[in-house]
């Protein structure tokens, strides 16, 4: 089972949105736990994946040999990728 990192960035953009929001982003990071692959995608041009929560995106470095997802960003769709 994977453990989850949040960096500062991604803490910050996570406490800014709605509650409702915030419980669905963290009950989803802790469903893909177990086996993240089937649940994300990888971001073309980077070595990142980008998980999809409702109109929300989360960037997610997963690392498999130390078995930790790092949540690099967590924003809404339109703003996420610039």
């Amino acid at each position: 089972m994977f453990n989850i990192e949040f960096s500062k960035t991604a803490q910050k953009q996570l406490y800014k949105l709605g509650k409702d929001i915030q419980i669905r982003i963290i009950s989803t990071l802790g469903r893909i736990r177990v086996r993240p692959y089937p649940h994300v995608k990888k971001i073309v041009g980077s070595n990142f994946f980008r998980l999809r929560v409702g109109k929300y995106r989360v960037i997610l470095d997963i690392q498999k040999n130390i078995m930790i997802i790092y949540v690099i960003e967590i924003g809404h769709r339109r703003n996420i990728h610039k």
